[in-house]
């Protein structure tokens, strides 16, 4: 496993408050997100510098950007971290290279926030039940983002039925 790297005292506690009953990050860093590709995938160029990284938010599952939703999904998270300073909290990476982070802003988790404006489902990976469950009940109810439509298809479910969006 990493060592802990450019661990900030704002990385240290984003990290621990966003891990709690759940794996280790491998390692936390401050980044400026220079790029919004979807819902739930930007890029980051750290602070320290290097090469920027294509970050997966953890624990959240956005619409494809080909359907219903995912354009609205880019354009609230771009509105929300395009050129701001963030901290990541990374765990790992995904099965499409990305790096899969935990991402934090003014002391705000994005992922939560993005899932409670209705703009993404919380996801349910192979650690155990939804960290966003709660706040994605509440988006339903309150019929928020892409939960206004009551037909409103999960991410999983569109790509099972279509196949990936074409680039």
């Amino acid at each position: 496993m990493m060592a802990l790297k450019h661990l900030s005292p704002c990385s240290l506690l984003f990290a621990l408050l966003l891990i709690a009953g759940s794996a280790q990050p491998l390692w936390a860093r401050s980044a400026k997100v220079i790029h919004v590709t979807d819902g739930d995938t930007l890029w980051a160029q750290p602070e320290e510098g290097g090469k920027p990284v294509r970050i997966r938010i953890d624990g959240i599952d956005a619409p494809e950007i080909c359907q219903a939703g995912g354009q609205s999904a880019r354009d609230a998270l771009a509105a929300r971290v395009k050129g701001r300073a963030v901290e990541l909290a990374v765990r790992g990476e995904d099965d499409y290279g990305r790096t899969v982070a935990g991402v934090l802003m003014d002391g705000e988790d994005i992922a939560g926030w993005m899932v409670g404006q209705g703009h993404a489902w919380s996801y349910r990976g192979k650690r155990g039940a939804a960290r966003y469950a709660s706040l994605q009940k509440q988006a339903q109810s309150e019929r928020r983002g892409v939960f206004s439509d009551a037909s409103a298809v999960p991410p999983r479910v569109f790509r099972k039925r279509n196949g990936p969006c074409q680039p």
